[in-house]
C-alpha cells in the first residue's frame, strides 16, 4: 500500500498539556511518527512525500481569518513580555459571533478550543505538512483507486474550520474529504477514533454532499463531552447526513463491531464512492487513554471490515498515543485491510 508523510511533521514537539487542572507531558509527542511509520512498513507500506499542492485545499475546509491565525500566532504571542514559548488560550469568547480581537491573547482564546492545542515556533510547518500528506492521499486515490495510508501527524478531527483542539490543528480527514469531492467522488468520513471526530462533524453538519460518522466513547463522560451524541444527525440541508455512534467505556472488540457494521450500512446507502477512515488507535486497551478495550487483533477485524465492502478508501491517521502496543495495532489494522 501507498503512504504519505513528510519529515516537517517531526517539528511539532508540544511541552505543555492539562488535564484535571494539571500541567502534563503532552501525548501527542513526535516519537508516535517513528511508532507509527514502523507499524506501517511492518505492514507493507511505501512511503513518498508529499508534493505542495498549496493553501488552496485546505482553505477549502478552514477559513483564511483562521489560516492568518495560524500562520502568524507564535510571532506575534512571542513580542509579548514574559510570554510562554507556546500560544495557550487563557479565555474564551462567550459566542463565535461576538467580537473578533486584534489582541494575540484574545485571538489565541478565540481559535483555540482548549489548553490541548499549544501552538509553537513550528507548528505550522507541521501541520501545514500533515495536511499536505493528506491531499496527496486523497489525489493518489482519486487518480489510481488504491487505497493508501496517510501518516498525519499533528492529527487532524477535533480541528474546526477556525478552531484548533484536542491535539489539532488542521483537520486533514475533512481536507481529504473535501478534495476527493472536488473531483468528483461521493465522500464520506468515517472516524474511528476513541475520542468523537467533533470538527469533522461540525465542517459537514449542515452539508448533504459529505457523509460523516464516528465510532466513539460515549462523550457524556469522556472528550470532547459536548458533541458526539446519538442525537446528533446534522442541521439544515445536512439533516440525515451525519451518524454518532458513542460505546459505552469498556466496551471491546465484538462492539465496536457491531457498530462497525450499522455505519458501514449507512455508508453503503448514502452512495459513497470514496471513503476517508480517520484511522484512531486510541481504542485499543492499553493506549494512555483507556477508554475502550478494542484487542490488536481486533483492529486486524475492523480494517478487513471496512476493506470488504470494497469501496475505495484512503486511512488518514488520527489519535493512538505512545504504548509498546502503538505500532502493532497500526501493522494490525493495515494487515487486515489487505487481507
Amino acid at each position: 500500500m501507498k503512504a504519505f508523510f513528510d519529515d516537517r511533521q517531526w517539528k511539532h514537539d508540544p511541552k505543555n498539556f492539562m488535564a484535571a487542572g494539571v500541567k502534563r507531558a503532552c501525548p501527542e509527542q513526535p516519537e508516535r511518527i517513528a511508532r507509527l511509520h514502523a507499524g506501517a512498513e511492518a505492514a507493507g507500506c511505501s512511503f513518498e512525500a508529499p508534493q505542495d499542492a498549496g493553501i488552496g485545499p485546505i482553505a477549502a475546509v478552514h477559513s483564511s481569518q483562521y489560516l492568518t491565525f495560524l500562520q502568524t500566532i507564535h510571532a506575534r504571542w512571542s513580542e509579548i513580555e514574559g510570554a510562554a514559548p507556546e500560544v495557550i488560550p487563557n479565555v474564551h469568547p462567550r459566542r463565535r459571533d461576538d467580537s473578533y480581537p486584534s489582541s494575540p491573547v484574545g485571538q489565541a482564546g478565540y481559535h483555540q478550543g482548549d489548553t490541548a492545542c499549544p501552538i509553537a515556533a513550528h507548528t505550522w510547518e507541521a501541520a501545514y505538512w500533515s495536511a499536505q500528506s493528506a491531499i496527496a492521499g486523497a489525489d493518489h486515490l482519486a487518480q489510481t483507486g488504491t487505497p493508501a495510508y496517510v501518516l498525519s501527524r499533528p492529527p487532524g478531527h477535533h480541528a474546526y474550520g477556525d478552531m484548533a483542539a484536542g491535539f489539532c490543528f488542521l483537520n486533514n480527514s475533512a481536507i481529504a474529504a473535501q478534495r476527493l469531492l472536488a473531483q468528483g467522488a461521493r465522500p464520506a468520513v468515517l472516524d474511528i477514533d476513541v475520542h468523537h471526530g467533533n470538527g469533522t462533524q461540525d465542517i459537514f453538519y449542515a452539508r448533504a454532499d459529505v457523509l460523516t460518522l464516528s465510532i466513539h466513547a460515549d462523550p457524556t463522560g469522556f472528550y470532547p463531552f459536548f458533541f458526539g451524541h446519538a442525537h446528533e444527525h446534522g442541521t439544515g440541508a445536512g439533516i440525515g447526513s451525519n451518524l454518532n455512534l458513542p460505546l459505552p467505556q469498556g466496551q471491546g472488540d465484538a462492539e465496536f463491531l457491531a457498530a462497525l457494521e450499522v455505519a458501514l450500512d449507512r455508508i453503503e446507502a448514502f452512495g459513497c464512492d470514496a471513503l476517508v477512515v480517520a484511522t484512531g488507535l486510541d481504542a485499543h486497551e492499553g493506549d494512555p487513554f483507556r477508554a475502550l478495550r478494542v484487542t490488536t487483533e481486533g483492529f486486524s477485524r475492523i480494517g478487513a471490515a471496512i476493506a470488504a465492502r470494497g469501496l475505495r478508501t484512503l486511512y488518514v491517521q488520527e489519535g493512538g498515543y505512545l504504548s509498546d502496543d502503538l505500532g502493532p495495532n497500526l501493522t494490525s489494522f493495515l494487515s487486515g485491510v489487505q487481507g
